[in-house]
């Protein structure tokens, strides 16, 4: 699986099998100025699992798609409404908006992709193809 980071004027890829992690800023991307919610991504034998770190948001608020390979995982801020009786002393958390790509390769199973929010944590199941399971095979000794 490769991620695409499209909230950069030129893309850059990261291959997810390399430590691409270890690169990443913590949210935060200088170039554009934009938080971007960091992500954990782990494998078992029979699937990826991909959570997003974005709390305080509503699930309804969340686009999701796949297209030509790409799930693209994207949030548009609301305008907030105001409050005239009440002004703001101090305000140091936003939810603004921002898109996350990932490649998917052929071993995933697109048709069979499953998400839910729980917790701040936007959660992907991310099944592989049945032959792209690793199977164990034992061997017997004679």
């Amino acid at each position: 699986m490769t991620l695409v980071n499209l909230n950069k004027a030129f893309p850059k890829r990261f291959n997810a099998f390399d430590e691409l992690f270890n690169d990443l800023p913590a949210g935060y991307t200088r170039e554009a100025n934009l938080a971007v919610p960091p992500v954990n991504i782990a494998e078992t034998a029979d699937a990826y699992h991909l959570e997003l770190n974005a709390p305080g948001r509503n699930k309804e608020d969340f686009k999701v798609s796949i297209e030509k390979g790409l799930l693209t995982i994207g949030y548009d801020q609301k305008e907030e409404a105001k409050n005239e009786g009440m002004k703001s002393v101090r305000k140091e958390f936003t939810y603004k908006s921002f898109k996350r790509s990932f490649s998917l390769d052929d071993k995933i199973d697109a048709d069979n992709i499953q998400a839910k929010y729980e917790n701040g944590l936007l959660k992907f199941l991310l099944p592989k193809k049945e032959q792209a399971k690793e199977v164990v095979k034992q061997i017997s000794i004679q």
